[in-house]
């Protein structure tokens, strides 16, 4: 027997038997039959609670106030499943009686987890507006807390995650998950991902973990890791946060640096966490604080931090765990929270006494500490310190002065960088050794966590050449633009002319940035955007005007200056603007009205929201350390910097984005890494040589070598998924990806070749798209160049192609977007064989189109050429029949049988081809626009009018008067597939007088878009 690509069913089974053989959960039973509305088994859960010793009153109270949480869905799924997970997590507080007090029902006993009932059930019928079964739902207590959705193992993961995450929508079952922790899906190839409610798809996240037994599925073992009874319990309870509107679970390398960090503070011993830049160090300390709240006796928990994004953000991630951090506001104010015992989780920020920097200052703060210390003063509680960015000198010191404020204080050390190896045997002597295993950036690239980053060091001289950048760039701009465009741009030449041609090293590093947003991924499509690394205030502004001058707007300026009147008192001289003068010029301009603040919030939400408005930041030291902006896709240094501060600097850019943001790019004018010179291959010489080489192993890779790489990787993939086609002509592709076109299980079965295939073309393009300008650095010659773009052109078109034949071409997924502008930027856009997406009268467009190329073709190609053509047209003439036909079923249904009867004529060859596609054209026009292609009352003249009256046997007054009663009756929002609905539903009955029909009926009013 053949076990390849077996099917999902074989591997239900074998989960649900590990759920019960090796984890010992009961197995509830096939629920296919049964149809369910909410996601918990109320009988199951009052005998539950029964057997816990709860009253009958009070156990059947807690269960109606947990179901009255789980069906209210008036403020989405997120605030539902946040109010359950309360209930969960906390107990549910009720009263046996009137006048009684108030007892904690405690649904989950979460202190002793084999006390509670696990369960599995599959094939779970749940109603929603359109039911839905998911493969198997795990149940504690008769709670469904998770939901797992299996794939055979040719089927990807990612099948799975879209199938959960379409179940959460309002249109089918999103009323399951308001009690549902963990969303699973998994393969037995690529084994589990998880998630939780409402994660994208990016964000799902794979289980790492060795493990002494062995499995011959990896799907298997990460069942048997994530869902053994204590760990899946442990991971609602402890590693959940409800983050600004984000349900967020717990990364691997988080539940182990925790969990190891549980066993330093069991044996009061402090150490280092350290987990690179990106990878959820503050929920980390969260999480922590959180633990030692509520398992350490008399426990107090102070965060001390230098970054005010950080501490803004602590206080917000508390709150998600339903806690409260009091922020100090002064040394003072803190030396006065731990002298007393009233506030038990404490923020400090280290404040900025200077003004040039954005980090704190230590000195200034140790010397506030010890000013304010009274002669009573002593510590309240067992306190437990964390410091982040300790790897930095000054935090040494500041944990001396901790250590002499607070002698029996446990501290913990975070960092999200290497520790300097001069600093590192320091670092362990002050905070302890690191605790559980490091997390670095080549591990965090590896599970997806962060983006690998490109470098590229620029020569400001050698790479902007006057006329040969300026042809570049105006061959870029002008790929396939009409002569009447190339005019247009033409009045912009003066001004880009005149920028290129500058000797000013800054106009010509401005000019390098607005060429790479000319015609870079994502710069250019506006998707992503940009920070700017300058040495000075000083130059920042001059940064800031020149990009101005040239019409480059979308920019700001983000530093610790703040203007003021007496920054230019006694300035002016008649002799020229001085520094002063300047700065403050530039920023009063700038700001315009608004304070530095409020600017500077502002300019940073648009920056991370609406990166195609706020393009480039300007920073000197500010946001180069904890500002997350994933839309951040381009680094551009012009300052001297080195160790920490350069590798938190470049860090800003490898957050994970859309779909096309494949890498995080650092370009460096002023050679860090002496990569030039030295005409190396480890980057991390140089600007970090003084940590160890395992530390920043694999953190920075040429861009030059590295993007050969990657298209030449591209290209091959793409050549040896072809390979197999012969001829290499389009019947023959067609036939290789798609079948039988008329035949739907054709069409399916060969589904997994064609994703494949489009998936692999979109790399291709990507990767080209990427060195489209400057394929000559890469080594190769005018004619290689030519002949790549011109074999990027034909797997483009063959895919557009295939994508026409199955019907596919409007399957946008996520790893489409931006995809047109780059082909458009970057290729030939006038191809023959490619066909915009359809959109109605452009399938009449396509007809003609390929009729006239027809005529071209020799006699002996033209045969086989037709039968791919005519294809084409009849899969995209059947797509539109079947996805309207609800709108109108007795029409479309007609068409279709039109169709019918025209594809069999041509196979019989019982039609001349010239009437064939004026025969098709004319079906396609009246599939295209209903209303024009028969002859109705006068009175019918809406389309919604004209559907109700072809199915209600032509009766023009019946279709007059529910069209009237419709309009007239409809509630906002009457799509609910709930009270609305059924209220429409009776009038419409009311009128029509058949239920059945009704239903129907009510099928085809849904479908309108006027209603």
């Amino acid at each position: 027997m053949n076990n390849i690509g077996k099917s999902e069913r074989t591997s239900q089974n074998r989960v649900l038997e590990l759920f019960q053989n090796e984890l010992g959960y009961n197995y509830l039973g096939d629920w296919h039959e049964e149809i369910r509305t909410i996601p918990v088994e109320e009988t199951l859960l009052k005998k539950y609670l029964l057997s816990r010793g709860y009253s009958e009153t009070l156990s059947q109270k807690a269960v109606d106030e947990l179901v009255k949480s789980a069906t209210n869905l008036s403020n989405g799924l997120y605030a539902s499943n946040k109010e359950v997970y309360s209930l969960l997590r906390y107990g549910v507080t009720v009263r046996d009686e009137l006048g009684s007090p108030k007892e904690t029902v405690w649904l989950i006993d979460w202190n002793n987890f084999e006390n509670n009932d696990f369960g599995v059930a599959e094939e779970v019928t749940v109603a929603g507006r359109y039911n839905k079964r998911p493969d198997i739902v795990i149940y504690v207590n008769g709670i469904a807390l998770g939901i797992l959705e299996l794939k055979r193992s040719k089927v990807s993961v990612e099948e799975g995650i879209r199938q959960n995450l379409d179940n959460q929508k309002p249109e089918f079952i999103q009323n399951f998950f308001t009690t549902i922790q963990l969303v699973l899906a998994g393969n037995d190839t690529q084994g589990l991902q998880y998630g939780t409610i409402e994660t994208s798809e990016k964000y799902f996240l794979k289980w790492k973990e060795e493990c002494d037994k062995s499995f011959d599925y990896v799907l298997d073992k990460h069942v048997f890791q994530l869902c053994e009874k204590h760990r899946f319990l442990e991971l609602i309870h402890d590693f959940v946060v409800f983050d600004k509107g984000v349900k967020k679970l717990c990364r691997p390398n988080q539940y182990f640096g925790i969990k190891a960090a549980h066993q330093n503070i069991r044996n009061k011993q402090g150490g280092v966490i350290w987990h690179t830049q990106g990878s959820g160090k503050s929920l980390t300390m969260v999480w922590l604080a959180k633990w030692i709240r509520e398992n350490v006796a008399d426990s107090r928990v102070l965060i001390i931090t230098d970054r005010e994004e950080l501490d803004d953000q602590i206080e917000k991630l508390f709150t998600g765990i339903e806690e409260r951090i009091y922020r100090t506001k002064s040394g003072r104010d803190l030396i006065n929270v731990l002298n007393a015992k009233t506030e038990m989780l404490i923020g400090s920020l280290v404040h900025k006494f200077g003004r040039q920097t954005d980090e704190g200052d230590f000195e200034a703060f140790i010397k506030e500490l010890k000013e304010n210390l009274g002669s009573d003063f002593k510590a309240k509680g067992n306190i437990h310190v964390f410091v982040d960015e300790c790897h930095r000198t000054q935090s040494g010191k500041l944990h001396d002065a901790m250590k002499m404020i607070l002698p029996d204080a446990l501290f913990i050390g975070f960092t999200g960088t290497p520790l300097l190896k001069k600093d590192k045997l320091k670092s362990i002597e002050i905070f302890g050794p690191y605790i559980g295993n490091p997390y670095k950036f080549d591990e965090a690239v590896e599970d997806g966590v962060v983006l690998d980053l490109l470098y590229e060091a620029r020569d400001v001289e050698q790479f902007v050449t006057d006329q040969t950048k300026i042809d570049e760039w105006f061959d870029a701009k002008t790929k396939g633009l009409t002569d009447v465009a190339k005019v247009e741009l033409k009045k912009r030449w003066g001004t880009i002319q005149k920028v290129l041609g500058s000797k000013s090293r800054l106009e010509k590093i401005v000019a390098d940035i607005i060429f790479d947003f000319e015609t870079k991924p994502r710069l250019s499509t506006g998707e992503g955007n940009a920070m700017l690394v300058s040495s000075s205030v000083h130059q920042a502004c001059k940064y800031y005007e020149i990009f101005q001058n040239n019409n480059f707007k979308n920019c700001a300026i983000i530093t610790s200056y703040e203007p003021h009147q007496s920054d230019i008192k006694g300035e002016e001289t008649g002799e020229g603007t001085t520094d002063k003068l300047m700065k403050y010029e530039v920023y009063t301009k700038m700001l315009n009205g608004k304070s530095t603040e409020e600017f500077e919030a502002e300019a940073k939400a648009q920056f991370i929201k609406e990166p195609a408005r706020m393009k480039l930041l300007i920073v000197v030291d500010k946001l180069l350390t904890g500002f997350d902006a994933p839309s951040a896709t381009y680094l551009y240094i012009d300052k001297s910097m080195q160790d920490h501060g350069l590798f938190q600097a470049i860090c800003r850019v490898n957050r994970v984005d859309t779909e096309d943001k494949d890498y995080g790019y650092i370009i460096d004018y002023k050679d860090l890494f002496h990569s030039l010179q030295k005409s190396i291959n480890d980057y991390t010489s140089e600007a970090f040589d003084m940590f160890d080489k395992d530390d920043v192993k694999g953190l920075l890779k040429s861009r030059i070598s590295e993007s050969r790489d990657r298209l030449e990787t591209a290209l091959e993939t793409v050549r040896a998924m072809c390979e197999p086609v012969h001829p290499k002509d389009e019947p023959s592709f067609i036939k290789f990806f798609c079948g039988d076109t008329e035949n739907p299980d054709d069409i399916k079965a060969t589904e997994e070749k064609r994703v494949a295939l489009y998936k692999a073309v979109v790399k291709l393009i990507r990767a080209y798209a990427n060195v489209a300008n400057e394929m000559h650095k890469l080594d190769y010659t005018e004619q290689e160049a030519e002949k790549i773009k011109q074999e990027v052109q034909y797997y483009s078109d063959l895919r557009d192609t295939i994508k026409q034949a199955s019907g596919d071409y409007l399957d946008l997924k996520r790893f489409e977007p931006g995809m047109r502008q780059l082909m458009d930027m970057y290729l030939n856009a006038n191809s023959s064989k490619k066909i915009s997406d359809f959109e109605n009268k452009s399938l009449v467009d396509l007809i003609i189109k390929l009729r006239d190329e027809l005529e071209g073709t020799p006699e002996d190609k033209k045969r086989g050429r037709q039968t791919s053509v005519a294809e084409i047209i009849e899969n995209n003439v059947r797509k539109v029949v079947n996805e309207e036909s609800q709108t109108n079923p007795k029409y479309y249904e007609r068409m279709s049988k039109l169709l019918d009867e025209l594809i069999k004529q041509r196979k019989l060859e019982t039609i001349d081809y010239k009437v064939y596609l004026d025969n098709i054209k004319k079906l396609a026009e009246e599939v295209s626009n209903s209303s024009s292609s028969q002859t109705y009352p006068i009175n019918i003249n809406t389309r919604a009018k004209q559907a109700l009256y072809d199915n209600l046997d032509n009766d023009e007054n019946l279709a007059i008067l529910l069209d009237e009663a419709v309009k007239y009756n409809k509630l906002d929002g009457w799509r609910d597939g709930g009270i609305k609905e059924k209220k429409l539903r009776i009038e419409v009955n009311n009128i029509v007088g058949d239920p059945e029909k009704t239903m129907n009926i009510m099928e085809i009013i849904k479908a309108q878009n006027e209603y």
